[in-house]
């Protein structure tokens, strides 16, 4: 027996499709069955398995199980929760070899998708092609492997409060903040957090719905931080936290409704980390700001500048021991004290524990950043074939130029206005352009650039995309 995947969900960072369409059943069963005919060859046992809150992701669980056991496979189940819950039951528990959690993340209510460690390190790009060649080949063994179920919310809040030890308390009773888990599967650990958190919080949709009827759980989006942020006017709040769909992914907002970017976290989390870690090395994505970096190296720290996508910066902080990255797109990773995953619950209790430590509210850190006057992450159509060699034209170009140029990912130019960013997307069919500059004028000279070397590939910018 075989089976072939649709050839639009094997993903780079993860395996993600449309229900009904292009991911059903069939598909987790033979994930399944060659995810653990994989870790069985390379001496594992015991999977853990989650899931979301999108209402497909009990039957995908039941079928992923299935196809685990029939491979000889131990499974652990731990139920609906935020990805980082499962991250930390394959992290924390000895016996357990590998996990996989089932979800959409932030794409529209009518996905799925699979989240994958194996034997604690990110399972992506050439592993999951290996998935799918087997399953098409049909290359998976057999077995009977036993399930059982494994309560760990408890102990993964338990843990999530270990960030705060060491604090003085007096500095924490007064903190007042607002969340937003945006009916993703972070609320109710969020409803068990907050109640053990010191201070007063306010919390906006905890009830899990996978139809998401309150707004999109994206809080990269500004529009998406609207009611958080009437929230924190209305209430007079400190800040405010929002949550992506499976909870792996933070946004904030400051006392004054101001948003905080991924970049712009990063340099609280680093300046906190750096007074007790100095030389550290902390990773970003090519999206970030210049302020980042800068900052980093001012606070004795070495900014490392990397590829975008979640598993690629965690595979890179393996390699340097970096103990702190992240991304514009509000992943943030802890190394330090955590296990190195993607947690965006613990990045909420660590914006609480820097703002302490320093001493500074987190408006005051916010405000004390350098203006800088940026485009959104503007994303564009361009064909599948296309994408990846019209960057690699540009990058020729700039490269034969007298520029100041990084392609580490995609093309990152700097110049005396500031810099500009063209990547083809790993998991769609858009090119993403960026640029930041000191001053409005600088700015649109940049995206001018963005524009030429486009028209020059025979290609132009038009509407911006979602994700």
């Amino acid at each position: 027996m075989t089976h072939t995947f649709d050839p639009t969900v094997l993903r780079e960072y993860d395996i993600r499709g449309i229900i009904g369409e292009t991911l059903g059943p069939d598909d987790a069963r033979a994930i399944g069955r060659c995810f653990g005919s994989m870790l069985a060859e390379a001496g594992g046992s015991k999977v853990a398995v989650g899931y979301d809150g999108r209402v497909s992701s009990p039957l995908l669980e039941h079928a992923l199980v299935e196809g685990l056991t029939a491979s000889g496979m131990g499974v652990v189940r731990v139920g609906m929760g935020p990805t980082p819950m499962l991250y930390y039951a394959e992290a924390s528990a000895a016996d357990v070899d590998g996990g996989i959690q089932i979800t959409g993340s932030h794409n529209p209510a009518n996905y799925n998708g699979f989240k994958m460690v194996f034997q604690g390190r990110p399972f992506f790009g050439a592993d999951i092609q290996e998935l799918g060649r087997r399953s098409a080949a049909g290359e998976w063994v057999d077995g009977a492997g036993q399930v059982e179920e494994r309560e760990v919310l408890e102990a993964y809040v338990d843990r999530m409060l270990d960030a705060l030890a060491g604090i003085d308390g007096a500095a924490l009773d007064g903190l007042r903040v607002g969340w937003d888990a945006g009916n993703g599967a972070a609320g109710p650990a969020l409803e068990k957090l907050a109640a053990r958190l010191p201070g007063e919080h306010h919390l906006l949709y905890t009830e899990v719905d996978g139809n998401f009827p309150n707004h999109h759980p994206d809080p990269t989006v500004e529009a998406n931080l609207a009611d958080l942020r009437a929230l924190v006017a209305e209430k007079s709040l400190d800040f405010g936290i929002a949550f992506d769909g499976d909870g792996d992914r933070i946004g904030a907002i400051d006392g004054e409704g101001r948003v905080i970017w991924g970049d712009q976290l990063l340099m609280i989390y680093a300046e906190d980390l750096l007074a007790r870690r100095e030389g550290a090395t902390i990773i970003a994505d090519v999206k970030a700001s210049r302020a980042l970096f800068d900052h980093v190296a001012a606070h004795g720290g070495t900014p490392l500048m990397w590829r975008t996508g979640h598993s690629l910066i965690k595979s890179k902080m393996k390699e340097t021991g970096s103990p702190l990255a992240g991304e514009m797109s509000g992943h943030v990773f802890f190394a330090d004290e955590y296990y190195g995953y993607d947690d965006a619950l613990y990045a909420g209790v660590r914006l609480i524990a820097a703002s302490a430590r320093l001493g500074k509210s987190v408006t005051e850190l916010r405000g004390a950043m350098r203006p800088m006057v940026n485009t959104p992450e503007m994303r564009f159509q361009v064909d599948e074939s296309r994408k990846f060699a019209a960057v690699e034209e540009i990058a020729a170009r700039v490269a034969a130029s007298d520029a100041v140029a990084d392609s580490t990912d995609g093309v990152r130019v700097t110049t005396d206005d500031g810099w500009w960013l063209l990547r083809a997307s790993n998991t769609q069919d858009v090119l993403v352009a960026r640029a930041e500059s000191d001053s409005q004028d600088g700015l649109d000279r940049l995206v001018a650039q963005i524009d030429e070397q486009l028209a020059l590939s025979g290609l132009e910018r038009g509407e911006s995309v979602g994700h």
